[in-house]
């Protein structure tokens, strides 16, 4: 039997499927119908395991129902089992299926199967699959005793069938959430067994046609999220059994038309973000049967009707986005079962009425209105058990005056509360920490004036807190610490005294921070690098002092974000931190208790034991003093030598290097790595600040002219005190002196004394590539063809590095260079081994100072700093230079991480869009966006994860595939 069936089954897959009829009899037609629709899917997680070919009948397959008198199968019901593939015509043998649902699957292909041929059929759900294409005209011809269609999600594309209109006996039509466009046929409306038609999130278009009373029992109807145009049919009002309609997302205009009225069955009415104009009519109060009325985002205006109150089923309001105008009627407090009402961004005027909070709503939106009085005015009149219903109290953009009720306290179930740019006045009330389940406190931009309560920290799940723009005084409470999901913390603005308190560290969710413009003190606690999860830490203009904490976050922090704080010191405020020694261990001689921390016997004999602590501490001071005027006298000597030990230089060749025989302090050495250059002129450069190229992290940049005509760039090493012994640097650097390749600025020699140390590089005219890419007027960008090629270049210069061991741990668009022919060339390579070992937090403060390049594992110490953090770095900078985007943008709510950016875009297929919009439509997508891709690749949080540079290479060698006479892009 399995023999035979198995070469049916081979015939079937083979051969139309009409030739099924003509097997053997003894064979049921259930069993080969499904056999074969599961020869055309894949079942990934095993759920059709049970679907045998050798049983005699399905009835007892997983999915499968039979009807008990024939035996036959009646229901096929896979919902959510994962399955994928086409939709096979072995479906079409089932002659008894009366249902037939494949819902939330992963099926793909086009609908062209001919589902008249099942006669029976009831049910058919295909949604929520990735049904795709058109929907054959004849697909639903004939199509019998239908009842009921769902086809939504899926990405059908074209027009509604016409054929749709022959299904006489439909009653749930649901097409929503894919792709159909084109008018809508008036044809649909002849379905007058019709009770629920959902056509929501497509592209339709046109007029909604006339005639729709014709589906006299309709009690849905859907048209959310289209294109649809003009007014409303007076004809609605036919469909008398209406319960709800929803129109939102489309372009309808005029006003509602008065057949509205006679829908008194219906409960939900939603008409948000369209072109509505005129008044809100009276009769809507006639809708008796209202619970949703939601007309936001249109253009009505004039006065909200007093009629409204007589809706007394209302559950919902929301007219915001409109024009009204007024004060609200009193007749709303009739609406004894409301529970949300938002009318913001309005211009309703007059007190909060006090109404409000006698409802018992949980939601109350006020916001963007020119409301004014006293909220204790308002909240007088409120009930206790009215109180603990409010969730959302958002009265923010308003007039409103007066000190911040105690009471609020009260409101025990609060989650929102925005009473934000108003004119409250006064204490913030201690209360506020009775507000347990609070999320979300805005107080910003109003008056308030006395200090943050220590109460604050009672409201433990507060996950935003904003004060800012306020006169606040007093310090930043220690009691913060208990809002432990706290993510959002901004207190600018306000005359904030004091430290930052250390317990913020213990905030870890943390992202966004502002606590500038105040009068903050001391040093930023250490214990805040531990912050992991921040994008925004602003303390710019206070007092603050000291060392930024180092960190990961604090190591690449925006230099705008701790501006303003002439005590700061650290790379992003380009401020050196000074060395501080540690203090010398003073013990007492006198003592033979050998026992740390014991008291001495001879502890009484106090005027021995100062004599000799004070001899020592006014030695050590004398020391420090003779040091400090020593150093000062050697710093004097070196600045007024400095011309003169440059013109004072003399060189000698070799074969490999030329270099100074002299090492003496007035001389120094130098060593050029080719020729014999006259260097004679290069101390003056390095005097005059008008020679002045640029600094970065290591120090500064002169251009000077050897008196041979001949152009270089001096770098003046300003890291003099962390630079290794004369041995250490000079080996590095002729190591470096070998690296040569046309995409690397060429290191042509070195300079070394004690005191100073000089880079000498051959000088590229074409400016850097962070100017190039940001700073460039819109009508000079860099072409694709010119991205492409630096990308490319900077990726060869990288590899060759890497092949010779060289890290270059700094990689920036900033240290890209563009030579006279558009050439990418890579500077300030491998400088982090001319320093000693550092700590990598120290070390990433020094070169790794622009934000958004560091890969992640500078912040963990465990993992070994490699070649990998080049590939990191290379990926943020091809991200750069194809969207034209820093690594970092601060946007006035957000901070906008780039490679989040991108990545989101991937994952949502609109990544062509993050492309340069200067390039639009002049950049090839074929190129571009795997280049996007391969930026991601190397930005992988994982290291092994990432390529290696001669794979990046060769990755973008196949990406590019010139043809002849490609055009300049």
């Amino acid at each position: 039997m399995k023999r035979l069936f198995g070469g049916i089954l081979l015939c079937i897959l083979f051969a139309p499927i009409f030739f099924v009829n003509a097997l053997s009899p003894s064979l049921n037609d259930d069993v080969l119908g499904l056999i074969v629709f599961k020869a055309d899917i894949q079942d990934p997680e095993g759920k059709l395991a049970s679907w045998n070919e050798d049983d005699d009948s399905p009835c007892n397959w997983v999915g499968v129902q039979c009807n008990p008198r024939s035996n036959r199968v009646s229901e096929v019901v896979l919902d959510g089992f994962s399955l994928s593939g086409k939709l096979g015509r072995g479906l079409l043998q089932l002659q008894f299926l009366r249902k037939l649902s494949l819902a939330n699957n992963n099926l793909t292909g086009s609908l062209s199967l001919s589902f008249a041929q099942l006669a029976n059929l009831r049910v058919l759900d295909l949604s929520q699959n990735s049904f795709s294409g058109p929907i054959s005209a004849d697909l639903f011809q004939q199509c019998g005793s239908l009842r009921s269609i769902s086809l939504a999600k899926n990405k059908f594309v074209g027009p509604i069938p016409e054929s749709l209109s022959s299904c006489t006996t439909l009653a749930y039509l649901n097409l929503s959430s894919n792709q159909f466009s084109g008018q809508l046929s008036s044809g649909i409306w002849s379905l007058n067994a019709l009770r629920s038609l959902d056509l929501s999130d497509n592209l339709l278009e046109g007029e909604i046609p006339k005639g729709i009373e014709g589906l006299n029992n309709l009690r849905v109807m859907n048209l959310r999220k289209n294109n649809f145009t003009g007014e409303v049919p007076e004809g609605i009002g036919g469909c008398w059994l209406l319960r709800s309609i929803d129109l939102g997302e489309n372009s309808l205009s005029g006003g509602l038309p008065n057949t509205m009225q006679k829908l008194n069955l219906c409960t939900d009415l939603n008409l948000h973000k369209n072109a509505f104009t005129g008044e809100m009519p009276a009769w809507i109060g006639e809708m008796k049967s209202l619970e949703t009325l939601d007309v936001s985002e249109n253009k009505f205006s004039g006065q909200l009707p007093a009629s409204i109150g007589q809706l007394q089923s209302l559950k919902v309001l929301n007219i915001s986005k409109n024009s009204f105008n007024g004060i609200l009627s009193e007749s709303l407090s009739n609406c004894v079962n409301l529970l949300l009402i938002d009318i913001s961004h309005n211009d309703l005027s007059g007190d909060i009425p006090s109404w409000v909070f006698r409802l018992g709503l949980q939601q109350v939106i006020f916001s963007e209105n020119k409301l004014d009085g006293r909220m204790d005015t308002a909240f007088a009149s409120s009930m206790e058990n009215s109180r603990r219903r409010l969730v959302v109290l958002d009265i923010s953009s308003n007039k409103i005056v007066g000190e911040i009720p105690s009471v609020i306290g009260d409101f025990s179930s609060l989650r929102y509360l925005s009473m934000s740019k108003n004119l409250l006045v006064g204490n913030v009330p201690s209360s506020i920490g009775q507000l347990k389940s609070l999320d979300v406190l805005d107080l910003s931009e109003n008056r308030l004036n006395g200090s943050i309560p220590l109460e604050i920290g009672g409201a433990a799940s507060l996950k935003e807190l904003i004060m800012d723009k306020n006169f606040l005084v007093g310090s930043i409470p220690t009691s913060v610490a208990n809002c432990s999901l706290l993510t959002f913390l901004s207190l600018s603005q306000n005359d904030l005294t004091g430290p930052v308190p250390a317990a913020i560290s213990k905030l870890s969710f943390l992202r966004y921070v502002d606590l500038s413009f105040n009068k903050l003190t001391g040093t930023l606690p250490k214990q805040l690098a531990n912050l992991g999860h921040l994008i925004s830490f602003n303390i710019s203009h206070n007092q603050l002092q000291g060392e930024l904490p180092a960190g990961s976050f604090f190591n690449t922090i925006s230099p705008s974000s701790v501006s303003g704080n002439p005590g700061l010191c650290g790379a992003p405020v380009n401020r050196t931190c000074p060395t501080v020694l540690p203090k010398p261990i003073v013990l007492n001689p006198n003592s033979s208790d050998s026992t740390p921390g014991s008291i001495p016997e001879n502890f009484g004999h106090e005027k021995k034991i100062l004599s000799i602590s004070a001899l020592i501490a006014i030695g050590a001071a004398a020391v420090i003093v003779v040091g400090v005027i020593a150093i000062t006298v050697l710093n004097l000597r070196v600045r007024s030598s400095t011309s003169r030990s440059a013109i004072a230089l003399t060189f000698s060749g070799g074969d490999d290097f030329s270099h100074s025989p002299t090492t003496d302090a007035n001389s120094g050495k130098l060593v050029m790595f080719s020729g014999d250059p006259d260097f004679s002129t290069g101390a003056h450069a390095l005097l005059n600040k008008d020679c002045e190229l640029g600094r970065g992290g290591f120090g500064a940049v002169y251009r000077t002219v050897l008196k041979d005509g001949h152009s270089v760039a001096i770098k003046k090493l300003t890291v003099s005190s962390l630079v290794k012994s004369q041995d250490d640097f000079e080996r590095e650097v002729k190591r470096l002196g070998k690296a040569r390749h046309h995409n690397l600025v060429a290191l042509e020699g070195y300079y070394w004394t004690s005191s100073l140390q000089l880079l000498i590089y051959e000088f590229v005219s074409g400016g850097n590539l962070y100017k190039h890419l940001h700073e460039e007027s819109d009508g000079n960008y860099l072409t694709w063809n010119e991205r492409f090629n630096i990308i490319l270049g900077t990726a060869r210069s990288l590899a060759y590095l890497h092949q010779m061991n060289i890290i270059h741990y700094n990689l920036k668009s900033s240290n890209i260079l563009i030579d006279g022919t558009g050439e990418a060339k890579v500077a300030d390579y491998g400088l982090a081994r001319l320093l000693p070992m550092l700590d990598r937090y120290v070390l990433s403060s020094k070169i790794q100072s622009a934000l958004g390049y560091m890969a992640p594992e500078f912040a963990c110490k465990t993992v070994k700093i490699t070649e990998k953090c080049d590939v990191y770095g290379f990926g943020v900078l091809v991200l750069e230079i194809v969207t034209g985007k820093r690594p970092v943008e601060y946007m006035e709510d957000d901070v906008v991480v780039l490679c989040d950016m991108v990545r989101g875009a991937l994952e949502e297929g609109s990544v062509e869009e993050c492309v340069d919009e200067r390039l639009q439509g002049k950049f090839p997508a074929e190129e571009a966006i795997p280049v996007m891709k391969l930026g991601l690749i190397c930005t992988s949080q994982v290291p092994s994860n990432r390529p290696d540079m001669a794979e990046v290479v060769n990755i973008l060698e196949l990406i590019r595939c010139p043809s002849e006479g490609q055009e300049e892009l």
